[in-house]
C-alpha cells in the first residue's frame, strides 16, 4: 500500500457517466430541477411565514419539509452540476467536504421520514380528536415535534458517520455521484462489520417506524371516517390525508428504488440516477402537492397576484 493513498484527504468522485452528447441536456435538467426546488420551497416557506391564517400546526409542521429539501439539495446538486462539466479525472473532493455531504445526505433522507411521521400524528389528532386538537397541538407541541424529528435524524446519522470516521482509509475512489456513508466506509481495508450491522439496523428501524406509524395512523383515521356520518369530517380527512399520503408514497418509493438497485451491481448507473432523483422528485413535488391542495395557500397567492395587478408598475 502506498503512503500517499493511506488516509488521503483528497478523494475522487466517480460521478455520473455522461456521454459528450448528453452532457448539456443532463446539466440543464438538473439545473432547472434545482431552480424549481429552491424557488418553490422558499416560496412555500415565505407564504406560510407571511400569511397569519397559515400559522396552524399543519402548515408549521409542513414547513420542515421544504427546509429539509432546500438544505439536502443545496449540498448535493451544485456539486453534482459542477462535476458533470468536468472530466472524471478532475472530479476531486476533500475528505472533510465529503463527510459534510454524506452527513447532510443521510440527515435529508432520515428527516423526510421523521417529518412525515409527525405530520401523520397531526392529521390523526385533527380527525380522531377534533375537540381536543387545539389543546394538544399547541405551539409548544409543534416545537417539540419539530425538535424530535430533526433530533432523531441528527443523532442516528451522527452515530452512522461516527462509526465510519474511526476507520483508516486505503482507497480514494468514491463510486457514487455524491458522498454517502456506504461509499465512505468502502474506502477502508479494515473490518466494517459494525458499520454494516448498524447501517442495516438504522434502515430497518427507520422504515419500520415510518411505515408502521403511517399505517397505524391511517388505519385509525379510516375507522373513524367509516364510523362517522359527518360528511364534512370525511371530506376534510380525504383532502388533507390524501395530500400527506401522496407525499409519503413519493418519498418512500424513491428511497426503496435506491435500496433495491443496491442489490444489483450491474445496474449501478441506474442506481446513481435513482439516488439523485430521491432528492429531486420529492423536492419538486412536495410544494406543488401542498400548494395545489391547500385552499389557504391558493387564496394567499391569488390575493398576491391581484395586488400586483392593481399596483402601478
Amino acid at each position: 500500500m502506498d503512503n500517499y493513498t493511506y488516509n488521503s484527504l483528497i478523494l475522487q468522485l466517480e460521478g455520473l457517466k455522461v456521454t459528450e452528447v448528453s452532457v448539456y441536456p443532463v446539466f440543464l435538467f438538473f439545473f432547472f430541477s434545482y431552480l424549481i426546488i429552491i424557488l418553490a420551497n422558499v416560496g412555500i416557506v415565505v407564504v406560510v411565514f407571511l400569511d397569519k391564517s397559515l400559522h396552524q400546526p399543519m402548515y408549521l409542521l409542513f414547513c420542515n419539509l421544504p427546509v429539509n429539501d432546500i438544505i439536502g439539495n443545496s449540498i448535493m446538486l451544485p456539486r453534482l452540476l459542477s462535476d458533470i462539466l468536468r472530466p472524471p479525472s478532475e472530479r476531486i473532493i476533500s475528505y472533510y467536504e465529503c463527510l459534510v455531504q454524506a452527513f447532510t445526505t443521510h440527515v435529508y433522507g432520515t428527516t423526510c421520514h421523521t417529518v412525515l411521521m409527525i405530520m401523520a400524528f397531526d392529521r390523526y389528532v385533527a380527525i380522531c380528536n377534533p375537540l381536543r386538537y387545539a389543546a394538544i397541538m399547541t405551539n409548544k407541541m409543534v416545537i417539540k415535534l419539530t425538535v424530535s424529528a430533526w433530533g432523531v435524524a441528527l443523532v442516528m446519522v451522527g452515530i452512522l458517520l461516527g462509526l465510519t470516521i474511526r476507520l483508516n482509509r486505503c482507497r480514494t475512489l468514491i463510486t457514487n455521484p455524491y458522498c454517502d456513508n456506504a461509499s465512505l466506509f468502502k474506502l477502508s481495508c479494515e473490518d466494517v462489520s459494525i458499520n454494516n450491522v448498524y447501517g442495516l439496523a438504522y434502515t430497518v428501524v427507520l422504515f419500520i417506524g415510518s411505515i408502521g406509524s403511517t399505517v397505524l395512523t391511517y388505519t385509525k383515521i379510516t375507522v373513524v371516517c367509516l364510523m362517522s356520518n359527518n360528511k364534512s369530517l370525511n371530506s376534510k380527512a380525504l383532502k388533507t390525508c390524501s395530500t400527506h399520503l401522496f407525499a409519503y408514497l413519493i418519498m418512500l418509493s424513491s428511497g426503496m428504488l435506491v435500496i433495491l438497485l443496491h442489490r444489483f451491481p450491474q445496474y449501478s448507473d441506474y442506481r446513481k440516477m435513482a439516488a439523485i432523483l430521491f432528492h429531486i422528485i420529492p423536492g419538486c413535488l412536495n410544494p406543488i402537492i401542498y400548494g395545489v391542495q391547500s385552499k389557504e395557500i391558493r387564496k394567499f397567492l391569488s390575493q398576491l397576484f391581484q395586488l400586483r395587478k392593481v399596483l402601478p408598475s
